[in-house]
């Protein structure tokens, strides 16, 4: 049952990227080195953003909101556009077009994250006794990071490959851009305020507790 229970899991957590990766003419390209090649330059960028990380970002000593951590976690987010204006501009790709390179870019780039963060997490707790839905939503974040690179490859695309491209365009592409770069910081920020609900006797849901930023 706990083996079945990370199988679901793995496949919820990795299976999109296959299925993208034959559903789309990608397969027929044969664009599969581009992906490995984004998906090494992604763990050369999640390398850089830990050393940044553990160089620029003290230990907090509570729970409360700091807007100049979070800030700087944001500026810090930016290596990726770094890194994905590498993958698109500086590596050697075979003869494809725009629209498949930016989409094989995206998809390494995703799959390199879902390895990376969340395989060593499911390995272990996935086969555990006890049930438990988190890696569950694991896989659906995975399945929502897979867009989001794929999302930002393409605006990457849009900006450094595309020669004629509207002017009146150029602004809201890059806001678009940086709002894409920074969501992960805006959901990690949100995710800070939970909300516990637990279910007593007698059926009835009560708020256990409720965490706010500078609310204890």
């Amino acid at each position: 049952m706990t083996m079945f229970h990370f199988f679901n899991c793995a496949i919820l957590t990795f299976g999109p990227h296959a299925i993208y990766y034959s559903a789309t003419p990608l397969s027929e390209y044969d664009t599969l080195g581009t992906s490995v090649k984004a998906a090494l330059v992604y763990l050369g960028t999640a390398l850089v953003k830990l050393v940044c990380l553990a160089t620029f970002l003290k230990v907090s000593e509570n729970d409360g909101f700091d807007p100049y951590q979070e800030l700087l976690k944001a500026v810090i987010g930016f290596i990726d556009v770094a890194g994905l204006y590498f993958a698109l501009t500086q590596l050697t790709h075979r003869n494809i077009s725009q629209n498949h390179k930016f989409q094989a870019v995206g998809l390494g780039w995703a799959f390199a994250d879902s390895v990376l963060h969340r395989l060593a997490p499911l390995w272990v707790g996935a086969r555990g006794l006890e049930f438990t839905w988190d890696f569950i939503l694991q896989g659906l974040e995975a399945n929502a990071n897979l867009v989001l690179s794929i999302s930002l490859a393409a605006l990457g695309s849009l900006m450094w490959l595309r020669k004629n491209k509207p002017k009146t365009l150029i602004p809201i592409i890059y806001a678009c851009a940086g709002i894409v770069a920074t969501m992960p910081s805006i959901t990690r920020s949100l995710s800070k305020a939970r909300i516990g609900m637990a279910l007593p006797e007698g059926g009835r849901l009560r708020t256990v507790h409720v965490f706010e930023y500078g609310f204890h």
